[in-house]
């Protein structure tokens, strides 16, 4: 799968995708992470991207056209384009479950006070939140959309990783049960004896009350 990023800082995504999973994913070809600088495609030899907002306000506006030819660089047939907008349907596991079969999607980073409106009715397919506030600039939503369908792409966790018991990723939604490792006792703490049993029935049987409660506890309006 391919993530093409327009943004006025690429080494941002680059770095941050260079790491751990992703960045293992990356070397072995399972994803693709093309940030495309907008600057490259600035009006004018300043390299201006952006101008005072028509009507007068404060900051400044992302202008439509080096965003478009940034767009036109990658652009392949009818790639979706989904812009990172605190005005969006917030991403879900869903969401990402779904985004994880296009094979290629486009993410346009905003910044300032956003970018002009002409180009969201041009090109954006669809505008997606990572949450009920506002960052900077789009950079951080796009990388937190990335890692959450990166993931779910095949081949890119390892064959003894697996997405299907994670919170949100199930049918009924449940958040996931708890985890232990090394030692038995820490501090007093000891890890339940039905995990030390063996017996695998008992084990999924108490992972999915253990489940159910976390869900009643934690966050109960998802039953």
């Amino acid at each position: 799968m391919t993530f093409h990023v327009l943004t006025l800082f690429p080494e941002m995504i680059t770095e941050a995708t260079s790491h751990s999973i992703l960045g293992r994913a990356i070397r072995s070809g399972a994803i693709h992470v093309n940030p495309v600088n907008i600057r490259d495609f600035a009006i004018n030899k300043h390299g201006q991207v952006d101008d005072s907002p028509y009507g007068g306000g404060a900051g400044m506006v992302m202008m439509a056209p080096p965003i478009y030819d940034a767009y036109k660089h990658v652009q392949n047939n009818k790639t979706p384009v989904i812009y990172l907008s605190p005005q969006g349907k917030v991403l879900t596991q869903a969401k990402a479950q779904q985004l994880s079969t296009v094979g290629e999607i486009i993410l346009l980073c905003g910044h300032y006070e956003g970018v002009d409106e002409r180009i969201i009715e041009e090109i954006v397919t669809e505008e997606i939140s990572i949450g009920d506030y506002v960052l900077t600039g789009g950079e951080p939503a796009a990388l937190v959309l990335i890692d959450a369908v990166a993931r779910l792409v095949p081949g890119v966790l390892g064959k003894e990783e697996s997405y299907q018991d994670e919170s949100f990723s199930a049918n009924d939604k449940l958040l996931e049960y708890q985890h232990y490792t090394r030692p038995p006792d820490f501090m007093g703490r000891k890890v339940p004896d039905v995990l030390l049993s063996g017996h695998h029935g008992q084990i999924e049987k108490w992972r999915r009350e253990q489940a159910i409660e976390r869900t009643k506890t934690k966050r109960p309006e998802l039953l």
